[in-house]
């Protein structure tokens, strides 16, 4: 499972879903900060950035080998 926190209106966010369907990511959630203060406050301009169901995270610039590495250390 993985979570893409990103912000409404954001053309970075938009990138990033770009890449991850490149990237063939699956069991991706989307979750919008604006209404939620406290992810507002703890990712506010870092968005968008992807966590694994392990809770680490993958800051914004990523690209498709990135993502690759990325999720090949999330199954290891």
């Amino acid at each position: 499972m993985f979570t893409l926190f990103q912000r409404d209106d954001c053309h970075l966010c938009d990138q990033a879903l770009i890449v991850l369907a490149q990237a063939r990511v699956t069991g991706l959630e989307s979750v919008f900060i604006d209404d939620a203060p406290e992810l507002a406050s703890r990712y506010g301009t870092r968005v968008p950035v992807l966590r694994d169901g392990r809770g680490r995270e993958l800051d914004w610039p990523f690209d498709v080998a990135t993502v690759t590495a990325w999720m090949a250390n999330h199954l290891a």
